[in-house]
């Protein structure tokens, strides 16, 4: 397994020509994850790049990794084999995250409310926690439903979520044991969209629920 981080080959040829923020997210006791003084640690290339999509275009597109994970419902779930949805939108965060996690849920959840009934029925928006230890389906459902109760979440072993992370380009990080038993937890902000089992484009922290809107049509479209 690649250690936290590092990013596979299509990964390091969007960074060279696209914009991108890689920080691990501020989730979990003791706020974002921070460099030597104290600063979040932010990771960015900029670019002209344009495309048709508000987020970062991949190109060449990349498969869709091959897991086995429990879902909210407490089913075995086979990526990308038992997913519904012709268009896929997958975060990496955890329940108990207090600041990023929510927000990006949230403006998830808007862009979704903005689509044409037609396009919201194609699209399948995936939490697949970073922190299992806590995150077992029920929690899991209780939390998808605050924000949108078609959303699906994936838990399991923490191992092969965080292959899944990283060969979809998110780093995602374990960090000091908590009282409670579970662990604070560094992670990507990004987010990935697939068209069918294709990796197709990222966005970053802060793209706008219309911005997102607008590329998950875009996505529908590609699928037909």
């Amino acid at each position: 397994m690649r250690s936290p981080g590092t990013h596979p080959w299509w990964w390091r040829r969007l960074v060279a020509g696209t914009v991108l923020a890689l920080a691990l997210a501020g989730c979990g006791a003791g706020g974002a994850a921070a460099d030597g003084d104290g600063s979040p640690v932010v990771i960015e290339s900029r670019s002209s790049h344009s495309g048709p999509y508000a987020g970062v275009e991949i190109d060449p597109p990349f498969p869709m990794p091959e897991v086995t994970l429990t879902d909210q419902a407490g089913a075995t779930t086979r990526v990308p084999t038992d997913l519904d949805g012709a268009v896929r939108v997958f975060f990496f965060g955890y329940t108990h995250c207090p600041d990023v996690c929510p927000l990006i849920m949230a403006d998830l959840a808007l862009a979704v409310a903005r689509l044409p009934a037609d396009v919201a029925a194609q699209v399948e928006v995936v939490l697949v926690t970073s922190d299992p230890a806590r995150d077992d389906p029920q929690t899991l459902r209780a939390y998808l439903d605050r924000f949108d109760p078609g959303f699906s979440g994936l838990t399991g072993d923490l191992d092969t979520i965080m292959t899944m992370a990283e060969t979809m380009g998110v780093p995602v990080e374990q960090g000091r044991r908590l009282p409670s038993g579970g662990f604070e937890v560094g992670h990507g902000a990004q987010l990935v969209g697939y068209a069918g089992d294709a990796g197709m484009v990222v966005w970053t922290e802060g793209v706008s629920a219309e911005d997102l809107a607008a590329d998950l049509v875009v996505l529908a479209d590609q699928e037909g």
